[in-house]
């Protein structure tokens, strides 16, 4: 039995739409967006049945083109920014009021690890997803921005406050999308290292694609001079080419839909499911 509890609101609604329309004129140019972008393209390549309906959630939908290339479907988008296109609902990834089977194929991507009900969210996309849809995701996983936050850490000292949210790791995120009841469920992680030269040009990108710090509660003064000892504790940190590199681990989702006719997977330990095999089920005839 599921408690009628609402969960905590962890994160301030307000600020993360605050942030995300900041970032909506930048989306398409923003790195990381295109990387996610790449990777679900190769995902969902291997995915040779015909989609009809898709809902795109987020600002990965500023690349549909290029992750549904040349297939033929009707395409939705969701996202918390205020809308641009006809088909184009706003509503927030927790918060979604789509009737029960309406899509074939459902993507998130960069947006979950900062959802107030995670669970909740993964509940509802499976309950919009038609029998045997396939739902592709994405989140910043536990041990991003590891080199920005012990940065942050050293010119805060002796108190530091919190500037990036917590994330969770693989692990959790697989059983996640078990406990949402998706079949077949597949979770793995890429951690991408890209090198900067100061943190200001890190936190840029940060901004561009919408991503920074949407935690309740009030923010703290760090006093007049927290910029300069956060170059210095940067430069301590640098290479002898004066640059350091942070870490962006992202962690990729899949499942389906429960079906009848869904291939069943392996037993565990059996090592004979791969990725793709799981990815491209059976032809229904």
């Amino acid at each position: 039995m599921q408690s009628s509890e609402a969960p905590p609101e962890i994160f301030d609604r307000k600020r993360r739409y605050a942030m995300r329309q900041r970032a909506h004129r930048h989306a398409a140019r923003a790195f990381l967006w295109q990387y996610i972008a790449q990777e679900l393209k190769e995902r969902l390549a291997l995915v040779t049945r015909e989609l009809q309906d898709v809902l795109l959630i987020g600002p990965i939908a500023a690349f549909a083109g290029e992750i549904l290339g040349d297939r033929s479907c009707a395409v939705h988008i969701v996202d918390i920014v205020d809308p641009t296109l006809p088909s184009m609902v706003r509503a927030e990834e927790d918060r979604l009021s789509y009737k029960q089977h309406s899509f074939d194929l459902v993507v998130s991507a960069g947006v979950l690890d900062s959802v107030n009900d995670l669970p909740g969210a993964l509940i509802q996309i499976r309950h919009i997803l038609k029998p045997d849809g396939l739902f592709l995701g994405h989140m910043f996983g536990a041990g991003s921005l590891a080199t920005l936050k012990s940065r942050m850490v050293a010119a805060e000292a002796p108190v530091a406050t919190p500037h990036i949210h917590p994330q969770i790791d693989l692990r959790s995120a697989a059983d996640l999308l078990s406990r949402a009841g998706f079949t077949l469920p597949v979770a793995d992680g890429d951690m991408l290292p890209v090198r900067y030269g100061d943190w200001r040009t890190l936190v840029r990108d940060l901004r561009d694609a919408g991503i920074g710090n949407a935690l309740t509660g009030p923010r703290r003064y760090l006093g007049r001079d927290y910029m300069a000892r956060l170059d210095r504790a940067w430069q301590a940190g640098a290479d002898p080419s004066g640059r350091g590199e942070e870490q962006f681990m992202h962690l990729f989702l899949s499942g389906w839909s429960p079906s009848a006719n869904q291939p069943k997977p392996a037993r565990r330990g059996s090592g004979e499911v791969s990725l793709a095999s799981i990815l491209r089920p059976a032809d229904k005839g």
